[in-house]
């Protein structure tokens, strides 16, 4: 049998083939294949009974292949837990994985794994050779599954995780873009009244020969101001950006009181601690209920509840338990816990159902940050009209305000 790695070798070799044909009944079928050349892609669409009327090589992407994202991840892994719970055996469940996507990085990957598996590798070590794709919780948890021999019911456990994180990562980026489309649209908005319709008022009003109203010789004087300098304004809005992204990527301390600060926004704020609590619990359930002691499964909680309050928070919580205390007391202690979480873990400690109580509470948060970002979303709709509304109005009031006044001194 052949390698896995020849195998990658031999689909890397393959073209896409965009091909349009009529089928059977005569309809038109249209799709992508993978092949050598036209001529062995002709073959096997007439082996399914397809009649190609058109076969062309599709074009590679202008930037490279795809990333590996965080959705195809959950993706992939929910494919081989299902495999995996319907008896497939892991190395032909990497296989399957590989042959039925399109996505050329996953597919490498997934035949890098299955070859490492097929020489008598541990999964677990194989994923860790990938830190870019599987973080250590990922391979803490397969780990624990082999070991256990239930790794079935750990990639359902690990699927379920990860499709949970990426629908709150999806929501909570949908409660921060959406505010700064707000501001990001009135910017453009307001730039373009400046630069281009402001300054032909300004000509008309040269010609009055009368002193201008405050607010009109503000905004003539804000154009101007703009038209001078528009370059480096531009160019120093978007030198500031790449300085915030690149301290937020190197300097953990700017991180980390971005954080903190971003916890006092309105209504966002509330959004990002609801979503923390959210990350906690359902780290934490998934890690536990795997059988990860609590010491362990606390500090991945602590890794991924995405920010800095909590994370130092959970951290006081694994030193607090690690001493003797039970759980939702050094919850209590670590004073950013809302009740509801803490009694339910303490229902959760007495009745010796954890890690049910965990899932719960995540369940409870994500419902409350999925109602909260879908509040925000109405309120912010008509927000974008209110805003937009009032700069442009402003605007269109103060360049007409010279001509108003000047009617009511020719009257």
């Amino acid at each position: 049998m052949a390698t896995a790695a020849k195998k990658i070798k031999k689909i890397e070799d393959f073209s896409e083939f965009q091909w349009q044909g009529l089928n059977r009944r005569g309809q038109k079928v249209k799709g992508i294949m993978r092949g050598d050349n036209e001529k062995e892609v002709r073959a096997k669409l007439r082996d399914q009974g397809i009649n190609p009327r058109s076969v062309k090589k599709k074009a590679k992407p202008l930037f490279g292949h795809k990333k590996i994202k965080g959705a195809d991840i959950a993706l992939f892994t929910r494919q081989i837990a299902t495999m995996l719970e319907a008896g497939v055996p892991l190395l032909q469940a990497l296989e399957m994985v590989a042959k039925g996507t399109d996505h050329v990085k996953v597919r490498n990957l997934m035949l890098t794994i299955a070859d490492d598996v097929g020489g008598g590798s541990p999964l677990a070590a194989s994923l860790r050779k990938h830190p870019e794709v599987f973080d250590p919780l990922y391979c803490d948890l397969v780990d624990s599954g082999e070991q256990s021999g239930s790794l079935e019911a750990i990639y359902d456990r690990i699927a379920t995780y990860r499709e949970k994180s990426e629908a709150l990562k999806a929501k909570i980026k949908k409660a921060l873009v959406y505010p700064a489309a707000v501001i990001v649209v009135a910017i453009v908005v307001t730039m373009i009244l400046l630069v281009y319709v402001v300054p032909q008022f300004e000509s008309v009003f040269k010609d009055f020969g009368a002193e201008l109203p405050a607010m009109t010789q503000f905004v003539v004087n804000l154009s101007e101001l703009v038209q001078a300098y528009a370059i480096y304004i531009i160019a120093g809005a978007i030198f500031a950006g790449f300085l915030f992204a690149r301290a937020m990527v190197k300097s953990e301390k700017f991180r980390d009181k971005v954080q903190a600060m971003s916890l006092r926004i309105p209504v966002v704020g509330m959004i990002l601690h609801k979503a923390a609590v959210a990350r906690f619990a359902r780290t934490l359930s998934t890690t536990f209920a795997a059988g990860v002691p609590l010491i362990s499964a606390l500090e991945s909680a602590a890794g991924a509840s995405g920010n800095s309050i909590y994370r130092d928070a959970i951290f006081r919580v694994q030193s607090d338990v690690t001493s003797g205390m039970q759980m939702h007391t050094a919850m209590v202690n670590a004073d950013v816990f809302p009740t509801m979480a803490n009694q339910m873990v303490y229902i959760g400690e007495e009745s010796g159902s954890l890690d049910d109580m965990l899932a719960k509470v995540a369940d409870v948060y994500e419902r409350e940050v999925d109602d909260l970002v879908d509040n925000l979303t109405a309120l912010l709709e008509p927000m974008i009209m209110v805003v937009i509304g009032i700069l442009v109005g402003g605007l269109i009031v103060a360049m007409y305000l010279p001509i108003f006044n000047l009617g009511a001194v020719v009257g």
